[in-house]
């Protein structure tokens, strides 16, 4: 565990994000249609829904690469929604992406990838620059790898590499898009585990975007159902297990989860 993982405040807001009637359309045509629910401190905050729900234009919403329509996205207490670039820069430090294929750069070693962010956005020196990123890999067990390029390492390494990365800028949110996507079973409950692992060690909000219904039961501690632009249901795994929306309970069939 690191020296400055971030432990949860216990006096602070347990709601880390508030979305409020988050909208988006594309030449008139409406994706996100009113986004309503809440991102937990701390805590592992899986988004669901099926192909053509709006989960990719959600989370270029939250992270602010696009401008909402209307709505408000609530960083601790702070609208960023309609925010310009250049009073977003203190939010944006808030957030890190984990991209669904680890998009680390081919031709730069393991060390360089995550030195990367640093080199680009701080003036820290060479050794702290170094001492950050050591620390970063090994706390996510990759540090024998530093010298090594991506294709040289296994993909389970490359999603800690990236993983890393994400890290490095030491943000309070981390974005997981289609963690799983394109793995085996194995390797998907691996990604989990890390994913898991990542929250705990650094304290992080971790926000994940999926389809693989096996992750939100294995490490979400709240879930929410993204379905034709809304918010279908944002409750605990437990609790989505009992839902009475119809809409919910047809898309966890079709998942294939037993709902007792």
């Amino acid at each position: 565990m690191t020296d400055r993982a971030q432990k949860v405040d216990p006096n602070a807001d347990p709601v880390h994000v508030a979305i409020r009637d988050l909208q988006k359309a594309y030449e008139d045509a409406p994706v996100l249609r009113g986004v309503t629910f809440d991102i937990f401190r701390g805590e592992i905050n899986v988004i669901i829904g099926g192909s053509g729900a709006g989960k990719s234009v959600f989370t270029r919403q939250l992270l602010r690469l696009e401008r909402p329509d209307k709505g408000q996205i609530l960083v601790d207490g702070e609208d960023i929604a309609q925010l310009d670039d250049w009073k977003l820069v203190p939010f944006r430090k808030k957030f890190g992406m984990v991209f669904q294929f680890g998009a680390l750069f081919d031709s730069m070693s393991v060390f360089d990838n995550v030195a990367f962010p640093l080199r680009e956005h701080t003036k820290m020196s060479r050794k702290e620059i170094r001492d950050r990123v050591m620390e970063r890999l090994a706390t996510l067990n990759v540090a024998h790898a530093e010298k090594k390029l991506p294709a040289q390492i296994s993909g389970g390494m490359q999603k800690r590499v990236a993983i890393a990365r994400a890290l490095v800028l030491e943000p309070q949110i981390l974005v997981y898009d289609e963690p799983t996507s394109g793995l085996d079973p194995v390797s998907s409950r691996l990604v989990d585990e890390l994913i898991s692992e990542t929250a705990a060690n650094f304290g992080v909000t971790s926000v994940v975007i999926t389809h693989d219904m096996a992750s939100v039961f294995k490490i979400a501690h709240h879930v929410s159902m993204l379905y034709k632009g809304v918010i279908e249901e944002s409750t605990t795994p437990e609790l989505i297990l009992k839902t009475k929306n119809p809409v919910v309970a047809d898309f966890l069939k079709a998942s294939g989860v037993n709902m007792g």
